[in-house]
């Protein structure tokens, strides 16, 4: 049995307008988004042009076909976004695959790149700027590097391509709970999470994962955000396999920061005419063998700049004391709102778990936690790896997941 809050005079979101604003906001922020890529991928296309074709002085015609190759790959990337968000989908597919790619080689090629410079600058330090390696010298190195991190590059992203393309793994994680009522030990929640249903992932994708979802009779099926990149009418078939989700006591969405780039409000919307109830700032009460559960959900962290906001302290008002809560929210960083709160556990996902290697190490700069079961001030949080990916179709070390829960006492 479900039953939205458990005070009947807590104001229910469920039948909120649509906010005016969020469209027009996210398109400048989108532009804003836009122009700041462009500036940096050109500055990065300019290292590597002159770490792999100025540097090592190729001979005629490769370093002049070099450069052609970093200027039409370089340059499919901000056509590729442009694509996608003004054609349909059969449209955007290609540009999408030759740019995100790209994207993916790019980060390899800068990762074994650029500790190579620390090794310049203590030759440099070393000859007080003169060098210690003859010109003929210093070509043929830097001929050998550049041909040593084309074949690496080439050879890691032919493995985290393998990588995001196998099939999606269930990952089990049991997770200890104080003061969970006995009933409620061995309840199990299937979280799915950054799918990114898009130009990259479609239909068969989302027919496959409903289906392995539906065969693990999960209690709950709880969607953390990230679930589109793309408007309702271009993604709606793509996303239709949703609707045969089956679960227990129901089918629950928060909204991540990829849903108010792609036009939060009709989102929402569709949503709940596949029968999701999407959680806006609200919770709904889970009866389970006779004890309650609370399932909150808030609105993505960055929803205030698009004419929303989230609002937890809404979500949990006239919340009985000794029901346990678990909070849907996209971001980790809602952890030290939700342990202010009280809440049981919080369900995250947004990191990708770094999604490619070492990259993890840099999400950690804007996150509290990256992946994994953590204890935060005495609120569990488990942050999913995600179920899809974003950009390159590219996971290196970080597997995709769906993450099967089950609450126990502790």
């Amino acid at each position: 049995m479900v039953e939205i809050n458990d005070d009947p005079d807590a104001e229910s979101l469920t039948g909120s307008a649509p906010c005016p604003r969020r469209a027009e906001v996210a398109w400048v922020r989108m532009l804003v988004f836009f122009l700041v890529f462009c500036l940096l991928g050109v500055g990065v296309h300019l290292y590597l042009h002159h770490r792999l074709v100025r540097g090592p002085e190729w001979p005629a015609p490769w370093g002049t076909v070099m450069t052609w190759a970093l200027v039409v790959l370089g340059t499919s990337v901000p056509v590729s976004l442009v694509v996608s968000a003004l054609a349909p989908r059969s449209v955007a597919q290609p540009f999408a695959w030759v740019a995100f790619i790209w994207m993916g080689f790019t980060f390899f090629l800068l990762v074994l790149l650029l500790p190579s410079e620390l090794v310049r600058i203590g030759d440099w330090l070393a000859s007080r700027g003169e060098g210690l390696v003859s010109p003929e010298r210093r070509q043929f190195l830097a001929r050998a590097f550049a041909g040593s991190v084309g074949v690496a590059t080439f050879g890691l992203g032919a493995v985290s391509m393998a990588g995001a393309l196998r099939e999606v793994a269930v990952k089990r994680v049991r997770v200890p709970l104080r003061g969970l009522p006995r009933p409620l030990d061995g309840l199990r929640i299937v979280q799915l999470t950054d799918i990114h249903v898009g130009p990259m992932i479609g239909n068969g994708f989302m027919r496959e994962l409903v289906d392995r979802t539906n065969a693990l009779s999960p209690d709950v099926v709880a969607i953390t955000g990230d679930l589109v990149d793309g408007s309702v009418a271009d993604l709606a078939e793509h996303v239709a396999p949703l609707g045969e989700l089956r679960a227990r006591h129901g089918v629950y969405f928060c909204t991540g920061n990829h849903e108010y780039y792609s036009g939060a409000d009709a989102w929402i919307a569709h949503l709940r005419s596949l029968g999701i109830t999407v959680l806006e700032n609200e919770r709904v009460t889970v009866e389970h063998e006779g004890a309650a559960l609370a399932l909150a959900g808030v609105s993505d962290w960055t929803s205030d700049q698009f004419g929303g906001g989230h609002d937890l302290a809404k979500a949990l008002e006239g919340k009985r004391p000794e029901t346990p809560v678990v909070l849907l929210a996209h971001q980790p960083k809602h952890i030290d709102d939700a342990a202010a709160h009280g809440v049981t556990l919080q369900l995250s996902g947004h990191t990708h778990g770094g999604q490619i290697f070492p990259f993890n190490y840099l999400v950690r700069l804007q996150q509290p936690y990256v992946a994994g079961l953590h204890d935060h001030r005495g609120t569990k949080l488990y942050v999913s790896s995600g179920t899809g990916y974003w950009g390159p179709p590219m996971r290196l070390a970080i597997p995709a997941e769906i993450t099967e829960l089950t609450l126990a006492s502790a």
